[in-house]
């Protein structure tokens, strides 16, 4: 025998053993004999920290009450699920009655020097009969594990949702955030080339009239480009300019082409530079004129870029209702607009969105960040469900006392035999990993909570999520 199988009768008598239950609570109340009842066919045995205890996959077969030490539970067979579960002395765990499990779906482990007292599932029907105030105590014991397993997943659940939303703003973010510091880098070249090129200009004495043209193209260069140049249309500017400066020796020439075309220049526009300023100088003009002209672009950029990361940080405000109370009068537009800014990344390639708002929809009452999430979850399963390529519909309109909104999309549908199903907790036809079933239940739960409802319709090429939700009580006052 190995030494997870060796049944460790020295260390505990009848009597010590029923003096060890009884410092358990389940037990703690029952008289004498029925504790020795349990005892008498019950195994105890010793592991030892880092040994398994139970495998993954085993039969629940088993009532396991922990003795000693700390077990931990978690899946160690296949794709991780995030999935845990900690016992320590004085736990009641394993197999308990009325439970339709059949077999451990995660690897238990000795975490601790650990002593656990074993209970065949084949004594239950006796157990009963012979304590019957044992029923109602594991069935306690069952109701409270189901409803820490409740709040653990859906607190993974939710884990796993901000995750994709983070990946998302830092996906979003990153664009513009990369643009600034492009931009940055630029605007260091251009001071340093504008400065360079005005202290050549300063060292010729131009004239009034010089320094009067020049100013006066930097004010209007781009008046001069006739409007957007196409692909073909640019190459030939830039071949037409490049050539032109290189048969005049200019340095850099094809580099500056590119630039001046950047900036609005034509071919037509050098000739009459050329006949006011030498070789020389004309260089130290193109770059001034260039540097001005980029100047100006970059710090479009500039607030281009911030404009966007500001519109981000907005929309997560207005997302996550930071700095506002839970409960107050919402806007349903503005939350599925914040949505979508939080969501945008999953709408990417072949994602076709349309906007179908009814802008006279009265405000409902609820918890802005929690409707939000229903938002999320019906538009995160809208995009997954038409893998990546087809219509999203987000439609609102007003009912009598109460605000729709829909979330349709042109997926695959929902097979008619498991359409009842969807709502409920832990149900979910995604891959291991993926998800765990309780999307949906977040969904339901939130839309009952604020007094609505929630209904699918559904085809293939369109289903619809319809949420039904109460106007604000100011609004339906009025009615």
């Amino acid at each position: 025998m190995s030494r997870e199988q060796q049944i460790e009768s020295s260390l505990l008598s009848a009597e010590e053993l029923a003096e060890r239950l009884r410092t358990v609570e389940v037990f703690a109340a029952l008289p004498d004999d029925e504790l020795f009842w349990l005892t008498e066919r019950m195994t105890v045995v010793r592991y030892e920290a880092g040994d398994i205890i139970v495998p993954e996959g085993a039969p629940s077969d088993r009532l396991m009450v922990m003795l000693e030490g700390t077990i931990n539970a978690r899946k160690e067979l296949g794709p991780a699920d995030g999935r845990t579960y900690v016992a320590n002395a004085g736990h009641v765990t394993g197999m308990l009655p009325f439970s339709r499990l059949k077999e451990i779906p995660l690897t238990v482990r000795a975490m601790t020097s650990c002593l656990v007292a074993f209970l065949s599932t084949s004594h239950f029907p006796m157990m009963f009969q012979r304590i019957p105030a044992l029923e109602q105590n594991l069935v306690s014991v069952m109701a409270d594990r189901i409803r820490e397993t409740t709040r653990s997943d859906q607190q993974r659940e939710k884990l796993m949702a901000l995750g994709k939303l983070s990946a998302g703003l830092a996906h979003e973010l990153n664009n513009p955030s990369a643009a600034l510091a492009s931009a940055a880098d630029g605007l260091r070249e251009v001071t340093r080339s504008l400065s360079d090129s005005q202290i050549q200009l300063d060292q010729a004495n131009l004239s009034a009239e010089d320094r009067l043209r020049i100013t006066e193209l930097e004010c209007d260069w781009r008046k001069a480009t006739g409007g957007a140049l196409s692909a073909l249309e640019r190459s030939d500017r830039e071949q037409a300019i490049g050539s032109w400066l290189a048969r005049r020796d200019v340095p850099g020439a094809w580099t500056l082409a590119a630039s001046l075309v950047d900036s609005g220049c034509d071919l037509a526009v050098l000739l009459k530079l050329s006949e006011r300023f030498d070789s020389d100088l004309l260089q130290a003009v193109l770059n001034r004129l260039t540097a001005r002209s980029n100047l100006e672009r970059f710090i479009d950029e500039v607030k281009h870029s911030s404009t966007r990361i500001s519109d981000l940080v907005s929309a997560m405000k207005n997302y996550s209702y930071m700095d506002q109370a839970p409960e107050q009068e919402i806007d349903v537009h503005e939350g599925l607009d914040s949505t979508l800014v939080m969501m945008n990344y999953r709408l990417d390639g072949g994602i076709r969105l349309f906007r179908d708002y009814d802008h006279r929809v009265p405000r409902v009452a609820g918890n802005g960040s929690e409707l939000n999430q229903v938002w999320t979850n019906l538009i995160d399963n809208a995009v997954d469900a038409m893998a990546g390529e087809g219509e999203l519909v987000l439609r609102t309109a007003s009912e009598y006392g109460r605000v729709l909104v829909e979330v349709r999309d042109s997926g695959s549908g929902i097979p008619e035999g498991i359409r009842d199903r969807i709502f409920e907790p832990f149900f979910t036809t995604k891959p291991q990993g993926e998800g765990i079933g309780l999307g949906l239940d977040i969904v339901y739960r939130i839309v009952r909570k604020h007094r609505g409802d929630v209904r699918v319709d559904s085809q293939p090429g369109r289903t619809s999520f319809n949420v039904r939700i109460p106007a604000a009580k100011s609004v339906t006052a009025a009615f």
